[in-house]
């Protein structure tokens, strides 16, 4: 038997009967109840703000309605090289756009009107190096940075004529953006002549020449114009900056007794195909590609390597030990190695005499391995690392009947086994890394006129461009003609000292052209067409050919 439990209402029908009765339900809004809440006044308080902080004080007001007093708050942190950074980029873009603009409302100012084009360019246009400090100086060579294809230098020498500036017994560097043509960013100062030039591997925040006395000289382009000379000319100041390190205070057991014949940044060749700077434990927000490896070459043959070093901490009052560090400066050079060219040559039983160098390149596919040339017309191949090198010298095919020397050298920006060697009798001739003997010899190629300066086009694998010292400017396009160039110009009315070559293979279609340094102290960029710059189809491939047949 299951009885389950009776309820009390169940019991309460079971006792009372279910006769005469009826259930019934009735709804009386027992749930809608009314509310009352009472709130009390909120306090309320005027304070003010200001961004960013104008001195100690960044915001304030008083404690209650009632004190009318102000409480001054105790300032934020602020971020200052954050700061620093977005202002320097944010006016960087500024001026850009207003150099553009009054370009647009004045072009006859900036634009076509101020050069000549040549025949094989579509435009140019003029820096404006109608300076005071500029006036009569004659260009002396051209750098370009490699990372930041807009940011050159030039070097100037000394004016032929007294001018009213004191500056007549200093050489001038002048870092120019392309696209702020009216006047140069950052203007460089140097006691000795400056015979070669170069930016730092990363971004364009150091630059480093050597000298005719044998110095080689290096400056920090962010440092404060407070640490530098200031010089107001008409209605403009201008910031004349000083050398940050000069190893004229390092001993002279490792330092160059003869000119610097060149100077040059090592990089490192990575797998993804890109070159990055020697690395040497410094973080990356810290060191900016500025710890990396340098080398420096004089004419007797003798090339020094420098470790280029980024100090924690800059000293106002200057270091007694580095005495080549600028007082506030922070980047230095330490000796590493030094290698004897001369020397090696001799170990290899070329015995040629003392040899004099002139040029020196680093192997884009594996920096330690380096090539020089000298004044024999021979190009010496060596290694940081004193390992042997094979060929150990790249020989002309044939000896001419006076001594050549080697004025040029430049690699192939698309195929890295290739180089170029121009040479001071007008010979030119195609190189491969694994060969003695040259690919192609052009003996003919300036009609005898020295080779000033030579370089592979950035944007066609089959184009460099020569300048012979006639003033003459040739085009080859091996793809074209393998025998001679295709087009040539010559700049009568002022003669063209040196040239840049402008363009990024990564960016076809950036700005392509050439950079002229003329006799008077002019600069130009004449615009190429496309003719020279856009890449034809499979043009590498044919390129390749080209050399299998001549070899």
């Amino acid at each position: 038997m299951d009885l389950p439990p009776v309820s009390e209402y169940d019991m309460y029908i079971k006792n009372f009967g279910r006769t005469n009765t009826k259930q019934a339900y009735v709804q009386y809004n027992d749930d809608n109840l009314d509310r009352d809440i009472q709130t009390d006044e909120v306090e309320t308080l005027e304070k003010w703000t200001q961004f960013p902080a104008a001195g100690a004080v960044v915001c304030g007001g008083p404690t209650s309605d009632s004190d009318l007093s102000l409480d001054f708050l105790s300032t934020t942190r602020i971020d200052t090289p954050r700061l620093t950074n977005f202002l320097r980029s944010a006016c960087q873009v500024m001026s850009v756009l207003i150099e553009e603009d009054r370009a647009e409302m004045q072009p006859s100012q900036i634009f076509k009107s101020k050069g000549t084009s040549l025949s094989v360019c579509d435009g140019c246009f003029q820096f404006n190096t109608n300076l005071p400090f500029l006036h009569d100086r004659e260009v002396h060579s051209l750098s370009l940075s490699l990372v930041q294809r807009q940011t050159i230098i030039s070097v100037h020498g000394l004016p032929r004529k007294p001018s009213a500036v004191r500056l007549d017994s200093k050489f001038i560097l002048c870092v120019w953006n392309i696209w702020e043509p009216s006047s140069p960013q950052k203007v460089l100062i140097c006691e000795s002549e400056v015979r070669c030039c170069c930016f730092s591997p990363g971004k364009a925040t150091l630059v480093f020449a050597g000298t005719v006395d044998g110095s080689v000289v290096l400056w920090d382009l962010r440092e404060r114009s407070s640490l530098h000379h200031t010089m107001k000319i008409g209605d403009f100041e201008w910031i004349f900056r000083e050398p940050t390190f000069c190893t004229d205070g390092i001993l002279s057991t490792v330092n160059h007794s003869c000119p610097v014949q060149a100077i040059e940044t090592i990089s490192i060749a990575a797998a993804d195909g890109k070159h990055h700077s020697l690395s040497f434990s410094v973080p990356h927000e810290e060191s900016s590609g500025l710890s990396f490896q340098l080398a420096s070459l004089d004419e007797s043959g003798l090339l020094n390597l420098w470790v280029v070093v980024e100090l924690p901490k800059a000293d106002i009052a200057g270091s007694q030990l580095d005495l080549g560090l600028i007082p506030g400066g922070k980047v230095k050079l330490i000796h590493s190695s030094r290698i004897n060219m001369n020397s090696n040559i001799l170990q290899m039983g070329a015995h040629l005499g003392v040899l004099q160098t002139s040029s020196l390149k680093f192997l884009p596919s594996d920096p330690n391995h380096f090539i020089m040339g000298t004044d024999t017309g021979l190009v010496s191949h060596g290694t940081r690392h004193g390992l042997r090198t094979s060929p150990r010298l790249y020989k002309p095919q044939q000896n001419g009947p006076r001594p050549v020397q080697v004025t040029c050298l430049n690699f192939c920006p698309f195929e890295e086994t290739l180089f170029l060697v121009g040479c001071s009798d007008g010979s030119v001739r195609l190189h491969r890394t694994t060969s003695e003997y040259p690919v192609f010899q052009w003996n003919d190629s300036t009609k005898g006129q020295p080779v000033v300066f030579m370089q592979w086009s950035f944007t066609r694998p089959a184009v460099f461009f020569i300048l012979d010292a006639e003033s003459y400017i040739y085009i080859w396009d091996l793809l074209d003609n393998d025998m001679q160039p295709v087009a040539q110009e010559l700049i009568q009315s002022d003669k063209v000292t040196t040239i840049a070559v402008l363009g990024d293979p990564e960016k076809p279609n950036a700005l392509s052209g050439l950079v002229l340094a003329k006799q008077s102290g002019t600069i130009e960029i004449q615009y190429l067409n496309k003719r020279w710059t856009v890449i034809q189809h499979e043009e590498l491939k044919k390129l390749h050919k080209i050399l299998q047949f001549a070899i």
